[in-house]
């Protein structure tokens, strides 16, 4: 009871998450907490920080006037960034002022690479993966994005930033995959549109490697998935792609064992987790505690994800 009162001591969009992934709360109090995401707190300042154009920053991945030569870290405070966030707050889908900023954002914004229209989607798979999934949700059209990632699709079943670069990599990263599937996961649950076929092979390549480990020596492939940052952003973590795997509704699967203990193991003596990632690029707003102290997001989302495993191996033991 302690931790579920210090998590609730949050934001609504803390708040609403925790009532309905750990407490079961009734689907009235859920909603009514949910809706006030879009009204206060760090959903109601983000959206005050759009541009009249619909736009955060006045840029699509990045701000206007940034580039690497000026030698600064990468900022997070353009719009692609700003929605991945709202996302994750959980702004209601069906919110006017969202709607509003998808309309804008289809007449004035252009992605940086070759003036592309916004949601028309990039060449880079992991923007494209975010755009999807903040797009479909929030009720845009990002089918031709879609399409864009079947044909961008590797022959080993994932996808990968750097496949137009240079001589072209014809072997898939974690990070481009996972933001690829998570883009199709939200765009089938919010149109209906099936994707199954895409993310199977997806997620065979992730599962096949144990969320974390090299098909070829099996080792580790970073120490960085075995963190949790939060924004995760363009960055994979076995705890990330956890999340997906539980909100596809699926069996956890025994693949995902190891990547589940370490999520277990990563917990402090206190029963939560801490925040593990200092990013130092410029944000809208910081949504995360200090590096090091107790993190609301990310004990959150280790504990909906435990739950989801523990609630499958219960019920496996019940019905053998």
């Amino acid at each position: 009871m302690e931790l579920e009162t210090w998590l609730l001591d949050a934001d609504p969009a803390i708040r609403w998450q925790v009532l309905n992934d750990l407490t079961d709360a009734p689907s009235d109090q859920v909603t009514a907490e949910r809706r006030r995401v879009a009204t206060e707190g760090w959903g109601r300042r983000l959206l005050d920080a759009r541009g009249a154009d619909g736009r955060w920053a006045a840029g699509a991945w990045a701000p206007a006037g940034w580039s690497w030569e000026l030698g600064e870290p990468q900022p997070w405070s353009s719009t692609l960034w700003v929605l991945e966030s709202l996302y994750d707050l959980g702004i209601p889908p069906d919110d006017p002022y969202m709607a509003e900023t998808v309309a804008l954002l289809d007449v004035h914004a252009r992605w940086e690479y070759e003036d592309r229209p916004y949601w028309s989607g990039e060449v880079d798979s992991c923007i494209n993966g975010r755009t999807i999934r903040a797009g479909a949700y929030f009720g845009a059209d990002v089918s031709r994005i879609v399409a864009y990632c079947a044909e961008d699709q590797q022959p080993d079943g994932g996808w990968n930033c750097f496949r137009l670069e240079g001589d072209g990599s014809v072997r898939s990263s974690f990070d481009s995959t996972l933001a690829v599937l998570e883009g199709l996961l939200e765009y089938e649950q919010s149109t209906g549109l099936s994707t199954r076929e895409l993310r199977a092979r997806g997620e065979e390549y992730l599962l096949e490697r144990m969320l974390l480990r090299r098909r070829s020596d099996g080792q580790v492939v970073d120490d960085a998935y075995l963190r949790f940052p939060f924004p995760p952003r363009w960055r994979y973590d076995v705890l990330r792609a956890l999340e997906y795997f539980r909100l596809t509704g699926s069996r956890p699967d025994p693949r995902t064992a190891e990547a589940v203990q370490i999520v277990r193991d990563r917990r402090g003596a206190d029963g939560r987790w801490p925040a593990e990632y200092d990013d130092p690029g410029a944000v809208q707003l910081d949504l995360e505690a200090p590096l090091g102290e107790p993190s609301r997001w990310n004990t959150l989302r280790a504990l909906r994800v435990l739950r989801w495993v523990d609630d499958a191996e219960a019920g496996g033991a019940e019905g053998s």
